[in-house]
């Protein structure tokens, strides 16, 4: 062949990817099998081509996952509420810096003050003084009851942890405003809105947000837990998902394939030409919020800095830049970090408890890149992991046992029996009933359990939640009585935060179908 042909065809011919695929699918294998994962998506995309893709395991209705199979992205969804918010600001349609009861007049918070001076900026960068994960239990355990109306409200009974604008701590519910804001700024629903403003003009064709029939759109991966020695669906998803409060903090849903072309454009805006401006991808990836440092991120990642941006969580990892979010929601994890100035992105997808191995395996093939000559499997990193874990269990930090519970009676505690209410959780009752004594929240069927006792203290042992959501339930004098919850697993998902809960005793158990006063 001729030498100038020879080097066209170079030219033209594609560049290798940087990396070791084989590599990363030893990686893959090893941390599947050890975790016993029931599926797993994984996606590297470089200098805008994909050189990586993976996609095996059992989706839970028979199925197998391949690159168009739809998982929960959870917490990644803030992302692409934050884009949404974007393009209305960059549309003329909103402010970042407009105060949020422009649009929701009803917004308030506990402190006066605070309903007023929040703008819509603040509702991304968890600052609002907020504890972590506060109110979080009217979004979850799903499904529930409670209205994105009834979330907005319950925000005036939430107590503030620090003062405005001071703190860090994630917050869920924020996003949740933000859709809202999103909405009446649009004036469209937020699941429309979504769907003209992100998922169409970058061609997400999977993504699905609001209400939308699951077998119609099908090749849906279901949420697993490890029971025993299998796998097992929970919460499977019913004929219809419907559109959950919290979508605009983590209800959407999209495939490996979606998720690698959304990096793709948010690396290279060439792909979709004033989609957003530059103005505008600036802001969202600037660090407006700083968050703590932790010990592990300094060790694996030689990092320096940390903070929060519109949907993102901004950071230096061996020198480079990273942007990046977590997803997850009970059996279902995903990750997706990008590299902006080495045009790399990484999205990984799971249907099962996958937690450790999300961690260990997003930092073995970033390292690939950041640091090659340090970059270890994944089962070394696992490994870390596990260790921690152990060294946490001897130190006495991990959850107490409570197999030995006995149940209670119903004539246990009969001072503290009847109905109750929470500000912000709403009504309650703790009665007798056949099976013993219950407690159960009327607007989350998820919350209903048995009352047990072990060693002088009253346990509640929920219906279909794991054993790690379990709280005692603390019974208090006074003129009415009231119950206090308190999480038993120090590691408890923050969402589950029963802390913030005061219930204070309205009325008697009902008899006979109707209540006693």
């Amino acid at each position: 062949m001729h030498p100038l042909l020879i080097l066209a065809a170079a030219l033209a011919a594609p560049p290798a990817a940087s990396i070791d695929t084989a590599s990363i699918d030893a990686d893959v294998a090893s941390v599947v099998r050890h975790e016993h994962l029931p599926g797993l998506a994984l996606a590297v995309v470089e200098d805008g081509r994909v050189v990586y893709r993976h996609a095996e395991g059992a989706r839970g209705d028979g199925g197998r996952i391949d690159e168009d199979t739809l998982f929960k992205i959870a917490s990644n969804s803030k992302a692409m509420t934050a884009a949404l918010l974007a393009r209305l600001v960059q549309q003329g349609k909103l402010r970042w810096d407009d105060p949020v009861q422009r649009y929701l007049p009803g917004f308030r918070m506990q402190d006066a003050w605070v309903g007023q001076q929040m703008q819509v900026r603040d509702l991304l960068i968890h600052n609002s003084g907020l504890g972590l994960g506060a109110g979080d239990l009217m979004l979850w355990p799903e499904p529930n009851a409670f209205t994105r109306a009834d979330i907005i409200a319950g925000l005036a009974h939430l107590k503030p942890v620090s003062s405005f604008r001071s703190r860090y701590a994630y917050d869920n519910l924020m996003y949740v405003v933000a859709g809202e804001v999103a909405a009446a700024a649009g004036g469209k629903p937020y699941d429309q809105l979504m769907r003209e403003q992100v998922f169409a003009p970058l061609g997400l064709s999977r993504c699905q947000v609001g209400a939308w029939p699951v077998q119609q759109v099908g090749n849906v991966a279901q949420p697993h837990a490890w029971r025993g020695d299998r796998n097992e669906v929970v919460n499977a998803d019913a004929a219809l998902s419907p559109d959950l409060p919290s979508m605009a903090a983590g209800g959407i849903r999209c495939s490996l394939r979606d998720m690698t072309r959304w990096m793709q454009v948010l690396l290279d805006p060439a792909r979709v030409p004033d989609w957003l401006d530059a103005g505008q991808r600036r802001t969202l990836w600037t660090l407006h919020m700083p968050m703590p440092l932790g010990e592990r991120q300094r060790r694996w990642e030689n990092a320096h800095f940390y903070g929060y941006g519109y949907g993102w969580r901004v950071s230096d990892m061996d020198g480079q830049w990273k942007v990046a979010h977590t997803g997850t929601l009970s059996g279902m994890y995903s990750s997706l970090a990008l590299l902006p100035d080495r045009n790399v992105g990484v999205v990984m997808l799971i249907n099962g408890e996958g937690e450790d191995a999300r961690s260990a395996l997003m930092q073995a093939v970033l390292k690939r890149f950041t640091a090659a000559g340090d970059a270890r499997p994944a089962m070394a990193y696992l490994a870390e992991l596990k260790a921690d874990q152990v060294a946490r269990a001897a130190s006495g930090q991990l959850r107490p046992a409570t197999a030995a519970a006995r149940a209670a009676g119903g004539a246990d505690l009969p001072r503290w029996q009847g109905r109750y209410n929470d500000p912000w959780l709403g009504p309650a009752s703790l009665c007798a009933g056949t099976q013993g004594l219950r407690f159960s929240v009327d607007k989350s069927p998820r919350l209903q359990g048995r009352v047990l006792q072990l060693e002088g203290r009253w346990l509640l042992r929920w219906d279909t939640l794991g054993d790690d959501a379990q709280v005692w339930l603390q019974p208090a004098e006074g003129t009415p009585p009231t119950l206090d919850l308190r999480a038993i697993d120090p590691d408890i998902d923050f969402s589950y935060d029963f802390q913030d809960l005061h219930f204070t005793r309205t009325g008697d158990c009902p008899v006979s179908g109707r209540t006693r006063r």
